[in-house]
């Protein structure tokens, strides 16, 4: 790399644009390849703007804070590479005092030039995130003492706070939901099996109740839908998003819409930052209904409706969000929909399976098991094809009289599949299962749930980053 980088100037400097995407095309792989941090790259990325190798570099940094905030090289960044860094949501740090006595370090390494960037790096600290402890030292910092211009900002930024800065990464779990089986219940369960965390909080006066559907979105916001009938053509909507900080459910948006009769189950996703609500009608006519929600008029907009060709069971459906498109899927028919064209078309159908009961997307990739978690199937959105997974269904011997409801979840980038055992006689018993694609073989997590009935509520487990230093057992 100390060879590529400077044949890159040269090549910048003289426009030869053959030699310049070349030497960038190496660098992107040598970044790629790496688990190391190089801050080196990092500056000459940013000064250079070499936009995917600079994306790389920054994912590392963020995964190793802590490693390059103690390096001699961190001191080296310029302010504006600095405040960068420590923007980020994805910065690997458990307690958000490491990102001040980071800023520390940087700023009492040439004190006489930096401590006047001070003012303008504390707004990206996350004060709100600190313990009243750690607040109270950094007012006593000298640095702070030095000068009063920056116990003010400090003042003010814990004055005003900011609702919207999140718990970084670092402190964060991946946990999926699972709500209390009981439709007045108010509880959630957050799971991690892997790590065998399970905490259960209750919510008062939360949207449960008339809970409808749920949805994670790509930058980890966790929104519910309740549903309530106003007359026999119209329904109210209640949108209420979670505040990972205060660990409280917060009304977004209430609005009214036209209803229509009939059993259907109701579906709640998001693609690039707009949320789209579903409602599949269980009529002889079998029809889909899409809306998609305006956040700046606080209405859900009509959007093209699907009208499926064919009359499959009730419970053989399934629908949800992969990458840039919509899905709903039967054992019969499969159909994308592109928000851009506002359009429907039909894909390929499994043909593999008697029913979709449970789907889940990964990458490019869309995961269905049927009622009884005998056939698990993969389908791949690029290539419009299906394949049968190898791996051997589980079923504990011990729980065959017992009827199964398994519902599929994304986990760290693995497939997870979560198993509920019903019995008229029993209490319901679980099971957790990772895939293991290497191997096509299900893994078993030997969970240890509470002792009482949890459903996901949805086609699958929705699974999002959360705060562990601000969820409670309740």
């Amino acid at each position: 790399m100390d060879t590529v980088q400077p044949l890159y100037q040269a090549a910048d400097l003289l426009q030869l644009d053959y030699v310049r995407d070349t030497c960038k095309s190496c660098m992107a792989m040598n970044v790629e390849r790496s688990t190391c941090v190089d801050l080196q790259l990092y500056k000459f990325a940013d000064v250079f703007s070499v936009d995917n190798v600079l994306k790389r570099c920054l994912e590392l940094i963020h995964r190793n804070f802590v490693e390059v905030a103690s390096s001699e090289e961190f001191c080296s960044l310029s302010v504006n590479q600095l405040t960068e860094i420590i923007s980020h949501d994805e910065l690997g740090v458990t307690e958000e005092i490491t990102v001040w006595e980071a800023v520390v370090r940087w700023v009492q390494h040439s004190k006489k030039e930096r401590l006047h960037h001070l003012p303008s790096i504390l707004p990206h600290i996350r004060f709100d995130l600190l313990t009243s402890d750690d607040t109270a030292a950094i007012l006593e910092h000298p640095l702070v003492g030095e000068d009063p211009g920056i116990c003010k900002v400090i003042r003010n930024v814990l004055q005003k706070g900011n609702p919207i800065l999140k718990p970084r990464h670092g402190v964060t779990m991946e946990m999926a939901l699972l709500y209390k089986i009981e439709h007045s219940s108010n509880e959630i369960l957050f799971m991690n099996p892997r790590e065998g965390k399970y905490i259960s909080c209750s919510y008062k006066d939360e949207p449960f109740a008339g809970y409808s559907a749920t949805t994670v979105t790509s930058d980890n916001n966790i929104y519910i839908l309740e549903t309530k009938k106003e007359s026999d053509e119209e329904e109210q909507l209640s949108l209420f998003k979670y505040n990972h900080v205060k660990n409280v459910w917060e009304l977004t948006g209430l609005s009214s819409a036209s209803r229509e009769p009939g059993t259907h189950i109701k579906y709640l996703f998001e693609i690039d930052q707009i949320l789209y609500y579903m409602r599949d009608y269980y009529t002889p006519s079998r029809k889909v209904r899409l809306r998609k929600y305006n956040q700046h008029t606080n209405h859900w907009q009509e959007c093209a409706q699907l009208q499926l060709e064919e009359s499959t069971q009730h419970g053989d459906c399934a629908a949800l969000s992969c990458g840039p498109h919509l899905y709903f899927l039967t054992s019969t028919e499969v159909y994308r929909y592109d928000p851009t064209e506002d359009r429907w078309s039909k894909r390929t159908a499994p043909g593999i399976i008697h029913q979709v009961h449970s789907a889940v997307a990964m990458g490019t990739e869309i995961f269905c098991t049927d009622l009884y978690f005998d056939n698990t199937i993969v389908y791949d959105t690029e290539s419009d094809c299906w394949q049968k997974l190898q791996g051997r269904e589980l079923h504990p011997p011990e729980l065959d009289y017992m009827d199964v409801d398994p519902s599929l979840f994304a986990m760290e980038n693995q497939l997870h599949i979560f198993l509920r055992y019903t019995s008229d006689f029993e209490e319901d018993k679980y099971r957790v299962y990772v895939f293991d694609r290497s191997a096509d073989s299900w893994r078993d997590l030997k969970a240890t749930l509470p002792n009482e009935s949890y459903i996901p509520r949805a086609c699958y487990c929705p699974v999002a980053r959360i705060s562990l230093p601000y969820i409670k057992n309740t």
